[in-house]
This record gives C-alpha cells, structure tokens and sequence, in this order.
C-alpha cells in the first residue's frame, strides 16, 4: 500500500518570503520591476501561451540578475534570512515520524529551495525546484547587451505600478521575444524551466510513483497560480487539494481551503485524510467555515476574502503576486 505522500509548495505555505522578489530588492527600483514583470507573467498564462508555465517570471528576470552582477551567494544570502510560517518545521517534523513521505515542490531557485529545505528537516531528493546555474549564465552577458538591458529597466519602471496590462504586454512581449533573443541572454532565457504549472504537476506525479502510488494517493499544498496545475492534477485523480492562504488562481482548483498563520492547523485535515480518505476529510470540514470543504459550484468570494487577508497578514508585499 503507497505511503502518506504530502507535496507542498514552498514560497507561501512553508516560508512567506519570495526569494526572487527579494533578491530583486538588491538592485535600484528591483521591486517594482520583480512587480511588472510577475504581472506580465500571469497576462502571459492566464492567455495560455503554448509552452508557457506560469512562474516563468523566475526567468524573465534573470538579465536584469545577470546585469547587477548578482551571484549565488546573494541568493543564499536573501534566502538564509527567510522566515519559516509558524509551525512548518513542527509539522513536517511530526508527519515524517508518522511515516508521511514528505516533499517540497518550488518554482524557487534551487539556491533557496534546498537551503529551506534543509531548515526544515527535508531531503533534498524530496524537493523539486528551478535549476539555477547562475555562474553559467552570467558568462552570455556581452558588452552590447548592457544598453538593450537599461532600456528595459527604464521602461519597465515607467509601467509601475502594473495597472496597464495592455501597454504591459506590449512593451514586454517586443522585449523578451524580439529584442532579448537577439543576445546571448535570449538562450539564457529559453534555458531556464522554471518548476512552475504542469512541471508541477508532473514532479508531484513522480514522487507518487517513486514510493508506488499515483496522485490518488498524493495530499498537495498550494497558494497561487504556479500550483494552480498541480492542485487541479491532484484533485481530478482522486487525492486531496489543499488551498492554503490562497489567491484566486489557486481556490478553484483544490477541495479544501485554510486560512491560517499557523501550518499546523492543517494537521487534523492531514489525520481525517489518512483515516477516511476524501469522504474522511468531507465529514471533518462539514459546517466548518475554515477550514472549510469547498465542494463542487461552492461560491468563493467569502473564501477569497478570509483567504485574501490572512494572506497579506502572513506575505506582506508578496502576497499581490500572482
């Protein structure tokens, strides 16, 4: 019989800090940048561009990275000062010495996906994450790239905040399919697959099958729209969704929402599912209003709203990302 698989996402539900975004803060007006760009980022998958995976900002700002001369010690550096959620540590702790095979599932850099991972007591053959080689890439920057890439941060900056989606989209689509392939950061950027959407979906499939399950048997943990994907995968087999301090990417795609300050009010979620499964879980929630069981064609806009608050309570800044 497969083991208790949990999947969680890490950048909300275990850590409420996003690297990229501050390790963008390292750089003059990097925020609002990160902000323009994670929006331009969603307009790209909420159109479904083929091939695209939402989360895809982690890639789009790797010139802007490349060109301050940001390294892998700075990413370190940001991501060992990274706040744990309360409670994460405790429960992934309990839930492995009850024999729950426990796994991270990131669009993180690998540089603070492992690093947090190894705060909290999990493997690192148990995480998957964006692979990051940063050094690599920084050898493709050339002299004449510099202009090009200030040019784009001005105008960038000229596009905060991120209200304008049609002049978003236009000036960063001539950018990063026009203009930014013509340089050597152009394969830097179609190099970089950042573990976003179904990328998700499919390590969260690839963990199950490594212990003998399937994503029936998989309890998956996320907040926004890069587990939008795995959350829906996960649901439509037959495990459970879990919605935790979510946006509205990520609600419709789960069965469960819980809005909390603490990881481990997800513990008695965690015990009805490995007693009774998804009915188990269902009789847990019922007439509980958070958590609560979302159901099918259950209206969301109170969710939203608790999920919405706590969220920025928990987040701060990153909670508007998408």
């Amino acid at each position: 019989m497969p083991a208790a698989i949990v999947c969680f996402d890490l950048e909300g539900p275990l850590s409420p800090q996003d690297n990229a975004y501050e390790v963008m803060g390292l750089i003059p007006g990097g925020h609002q940048i990160f902000e323009v760009i994670s929006r331009y980022d969603d307009l790209l998958a909420l159109e479904g561009r083929p091939d695209y995976e939402p989360g895809t900002t982690l890639a789009l700002i790797v010139p802007f990275l490349i060109l301050h001369d940001l390294s892998d010690k700075d990413v370190k550096r940001v991501s060992a000062q990274a706040a744990l959620l309360s409670g994460a540590r405790e429960l992934i702790a309990d839930l492995q010495g009850e024999g729950w095979l426990v796994h991270i599932i990131s669009t993180s850099y690998q540089q603070h996906a492992l690093q947090t991972a190894q705060r909290l007591g999990v493997e690192s053959s148990n995480v998957a994450c964006t692979s990051f080689p940063l050094a690599r890439y920084r050898q493709q920057l050339k002299d004449g790239d510099v202009a090009l890439l200030l040019q784009a941060e001005r105008d960038i900056l000229k596009l905060h905040p991120p209200r304008d989606d049609k002049e978003i989209k236009r000036r960063l689509d001539r950018f990063f399919w026009t203009d930014l392939p013509q340089t050597g950061l152009g394969r830097v950027l179609a190099e970089v697959k950042v573990m976003g959407g179904q990328r998700k979906a499919e390590a969260a499939r690839d963990f199950a099958r490594r212990s003998g399950g399937t994503l029936a048997d998989v309890v998956a943990v996320g907040d926004s729209i890069t587990d939008a994907a795995m959350l829906q995968a996960v649901h439509q087999s037959g495990g459970l969704a879990i919605a935790f301090n979510a946006n509205q990417y990520a609600l419709p795609h789960a069965a469960v929402a819980l809005a909390s300050t603490d990881l481990r009010e997800l513990r008695p979620i965690l015990a009805a599912w490995r007693e009774g499964g998804r009915a188990g879980v269902e009789n847990a929630l019922a007439g509980k209003t958070n958590p609560t069981w979302l159901g099918d064609g259950r209206d969301l806009d109170d969710v939203l709203a608790l999920h919405t608050r706590v969220r920025r309570e928990v987040r701060s800044a990153a909670a508007e990302l998408g």
